[in-house]
Parts: structure tokens; sequence; C-alpha cells
């Protein structure tokens, strides 16, 4: 990343014209008092000492000569002495006057204050980087608070979901223990019942174990080369009970020698978080369409299913803690952190990932660096 030069010109001008009109202004104080004592403040100085000491004229001048003309480099050197700390002074204050405007800047910054931070134009670089830095510390600070609220509500929403399913639990085991002369074929329902539930239930736990995973984990990667076609299709193997339950299928379109380099098991977690997401919000007995392929120098994995993503979610459906609003109705409906955590793992990969809907489809798009040339001979 290349740094950018910062513009100091107008503060520099500023100080240069301090400099050269104090400057200026010593010259001529010196200057003046070199004047003044060879001239009429000389007479004067004479007539003060006869005044004041009751001297002769010459022997006030007598004095004047030794004590000021005989001295003459000494006051002119205490002259340009005074001059050089009084310009100094001034300086010192001008940067003191500065360093007053950037600390309220940062007061303001600190306070967290809903007004713009000003500053002198010769401070305009850095009034524009604190004013920069403020909006991004209100976005930071309004992005945490969206996403605690969302997590609250999602904690929420599970406790709840927990509740029906542990209810429903509860209430068949009960049933089994008052009757256990209950015919054998209403026994299995019931523990039939009760095993779904309970596989629910294990479920939302995980999902409340997940909000804990996604707070505290630190994504590093193990990177080698991935047999990329193997992977999908063994993902899918993986998903036919649930994508069967359903009427679903998933059908893969991609040349059998696709690869890419990468985390495997972050890479898996990808694609099962994105297909899972496919197979929660796509249309019973429709088909779910993988295409991946070398795109350039990007390998593109796609996942088209049935279905419709408003336009104005897509920007979201990314962010942690997010669920489309009918996510609660599904039994897939989880904490909203897969697509969060899978965006995480691309763009940790040097990928980008992206969702395009329009009124019948839905496409994930995940693009990740191709294989250098050598790699790809010796893989």
């Amino acid at each position: 990343m290349t740094n950018k030069r910062i513009d100091y010109s107008q503060l520099t001008r500023k100080l240069y014209v301090y400099i050269l009109l104090n400057a200026v202004a010593a010259v001529g104080l010196v200057l003046s008092i070199r004047f003044l004592i060879q001239g009429e403040l000389g007479d004067w100085i004479v007539r003060l000492l006869e005044d004041i000491f009751y001297l002769r004229r010459l022997e006030a001048m007598m004095i004047y000569q030794y004590v000021f003309r005989n001295n003459m480099e000494l006051i002119i050197f205490t002259a340009i002495a005074i001059s050089f700390l009084l310009l100094c002074r001034i300086m010192i204050s001008k940067f003191a006057t500065y360093f007053d405007e950037i600390n309220s800047g940062i007061d303001i910054l600190i306070q967290n204050e809903d007004k713009q931070i000003e500053l002198s134009p010769e401070l305009g670089f850095m009034e524009q980087k604190l004013n920069t830095l403020k909006q991004t510390l209100e976005k930071r600070e309004q992005d945490a608070k969206l996403a605690e609220r969302r997590k609250n509500e999602v904690v929420m929403y599970l406790a709840h979901d927990i509740k029906t399913p542990l209810t429903s639990v509860i209430g068949y085991l009960s049933l089994l223990d008052e009757a256990p002369d209950m015919p054998e074929k209403q026994k299995e329902k019931y523990v039939r019942i009760a095993l779904d539930k309970a596989s629910r239930l294990e479920h939302l736990v995980d999902e409340f174990f997940e909000i804990t995973r996604y707070n505290l984990q630190t994504i590093t990667l193990t990177k080698k080369h991935i047999d990329l076609y193997y992977m999908l299709v063994q993902m899918i193997d993986e998903f036919y009970p649930l994508l069967a339950a359903n009427g679903k299928q998933a059908v893969l379109h991609a040349p059998e020698d696709l690869t890419v380099y990468g985390d495997p098991d972050k890479l898996a977690r990808v694609f099962n978080n994105i297909l899972k997401n496919a197979v929660a919000y796509s249309e019973h007995n429709s088909v779910i369409e993988i295409t991946a392929g070398l795109s350039g120098d990007k390998v593109s994995i796609a996942f088209k299913n049935t279905g419709s993503i408003p336009e104005d979610k897509l920007a979201t459906i990314f962010e942690k803690f997010y669920r489309l609003d009918n996510a609660r109705s599904s039994d897939t409906g989880g904490a909203g952190l897969g697509l969060a955590i899978a965006k995480e793992i691309v763009v940790q990969h040097g990928g980008q990932i992206y969702a395009g809907s329009d009124d019948n489809c839905t496409t994930f798009t995940v693009e990740l660096p191709a294989l250098p040339e050598l790699d790809k001979r010796s893989s």
C-alpha cells in the first residue's frame, strides 16, 4: 500500500509568513535602536542625564559616550536576543493554537459529539482526517449496535424456539411413561416424534455455541492443493438426506480436473453454508444447480436455487446475525452466521462472495484466485 503524501504547503506557507514578518520586525527594531541612539534619542538621553544628575552637558555627553556609544554592539546584541526570544514566543504561541484546535477536535471524537470538527484553513488536511475518523468510528459504533441488537434478537428467538421442542419432548416422553401398555404402533410414533424434536433441540443448542465461537474465533488458513470437483461431489452426497426429505436435488456442472489452492476445511464450510442456505430457502421439489469453472485468473463457484431475495436485503445477508424474515418459520433457520462466516473465509483467501436475485432464482457466487501456471502443472 502506497502512502499518500500529505499536503502541508498551506501550513508551511503560513508559518514562513509569520517567520518572515517577525524577522523583518526584529531587524527593523535593531536598526531603529541603532539609529535612535545615534540620533535624537542620543540627545534625549544626554538631556535626561543633565536633568536627573545635574550634570554639565559635556559630562553628560561623556557618560553617554562611555555607556551607550562605546557599548553599541552589546546593546544591538541584546536587542537581537530579545527579538529572537519574542519571535520564538510568537511561533510557539501559534503552534500552541494549532495544538489546541487539534485537541478540541480529538475531544469531539472522544465525547462523540454530534458536530463536525473545524480547524484553521492551514490545518485542512488534519480536519479532513479527523472528520473521516469520526465518520468511521460512528459507523463502527452503529454497526456494533446493530450486530448486538441482532444477536440479542437471535438469542431471544433461539431461547423461544428451544422451549417448543423441549416441551414436545417432555410431553411425549410423559405420555410414554404414564401409559406403559400403549399400543406398539402408537409408541413408535411418539418415540419418533420425540426423537425428531430432540434433534431439533440439539441443532438449536449448536446455534448458541456457534454464536460464542464466532465472537471468539480467529480464522487461520492452512492452504494446500484441493480437488475442488471431488469436494463439491462429496458435499452433495452429504446433503442427500436433507435434499431428498424436501424433494430437492443438487446438480453439479464442473470439469473433473478443477482444482483450487486454499484451506480445504474452511472452504468446505463456505460451500456447506451456502448449500445449506439454498436448501432452506428454495422451493420444494426444485433443483439446486452448482456450477464451477475457471474464469480468467479466478475459480468461480455458483449456487443457483429457486426463490428470490428482496433487492434491499441482498446487501445485508452477509452481515453477522442477519436472518431473512422467514428464517424463523423454517426448521433450518439458524443464528444468521453462516453467510457472514463464509464471507470472512473467502476474503481471507483473497476472493469475494456476492449474491444476485431476480423474481425466480437466487445465485450465490464465490470467486477465488486461480492457481499459478506452475501450480497447475504440478497438481
